[in-house]
């Protein structure tokens, strides 16, 4: 049996791993929450939304027992520090870190925004920031997961700073994976297409539900794996980038034109 498998085993003996999980007030965190929650996780939801947040955890877990909520703002030390404390204080430990939360600028170029880094702190910073906060109690029990959720922009550029912060984060994940090698940390690295979600709300593509990069997420929990990418239609965009850059530029500027309403 793997560490991976051996770790997932004894979390089912105590009663499901101990999930934290940010932006899970909507979109794919949401679909994430009531994925794991079915399958007997318990989970540690976080976002800025409080009241959506409180909402979920109750329908999720009306006795409070196996999934609470803690608002939080992945962009403040103190608030990342204070969701781990309460992760810990509540149950122990943390078995999983699922960093998706995630922002891009909400309309138009990147350029033209007033904040174009808060992208970076929100999709790079935070999910260093966080994995770092629960490295320490994985190493030393020798088990773990970091699930870091990216994109396949982060394979094939499609925006300047969106892009960056996911090239960053594929860059992170693979890297880290490599560091934790032999420790019995496991690191995955899940990267939806377009998906429907808020982010995706002005995209005018056929998009499937969140729900598929939820599944994916509980997938790599049970067969921990370095990196899918879902729908898997877009592992083909991601390889023609890289092997046919010149036609990737026509597809991704297809792409660009139906992404947004207004450009300038």
């Amino acid at each position: 049996m793997t560490s991976g498998a051996s770790s997932a085993a004894a979390a089912a003996q105590r009663g499901g791993r101990v999930v934290v999980l940010t932006g899970a007030s909507s979109g794919i965190g949401r679909a994430t929450a009531q994925e794991l929650a079915a399958r007997g996780e318990r989970l540690v939801l976080a976002a800025r939304r409080a009241e959506d947040l409180a909402a979920l955890a109750r329908t999720l877990d009306p006795s409070g027992s196996r999934v609470i909520a803690v608002p939080t703002d992945v962009t403040r030390d103190a608030d990342r520090r204070a969701l781990i404390a309460a992760a810990e204080a509540h149950f122990g430990q943390v078995d999983v870190l699922v960093n998706n939360a995630g922002v891009t600028v909400e309309r138009g170029w990147w350029w033209d925004d007033p904040d174009p880094l808060r992208v970076l702190r929100v999709n790079l910073e935070a999910p260093v920031e966080l994995t770092r906060l629960v490295l320490p109690q994985m190493r030393t029990r020798r088990s773990g997961h970091i699930v870091n959720i990216g994109s396949v922009a982060g394979r094939a550029a499609t925006n300047g700073m969106y892009s960056a912060s996911k090239f960053g984060l594929r860059g992170f994940s693979l890297g880290l994976r490599r560091e934790l090698r032999g420790t019995g940390v496991q690191v995955s690295l899940v990267s939806p297409g377009f998906v429907k979600s808020e982010m995706t709300a002005s995209a005018r593509l056929p998009m499937p539900g969140p729900e598929v990069v939820a599944r994916a997420v509980a997938g790599v929990l049970d067969r921990p794996r370095r990196e899918v990418i879902v729908p898997r239609v877009y592992a083909l965009l991601a390889a023609l980038d890289h092997f046919l850059p010149g036609i990737g530029d026509r597809v991704a500027a297809q792409l660009i034109r139906r992404r947004y309403d207004h450009r300038g």
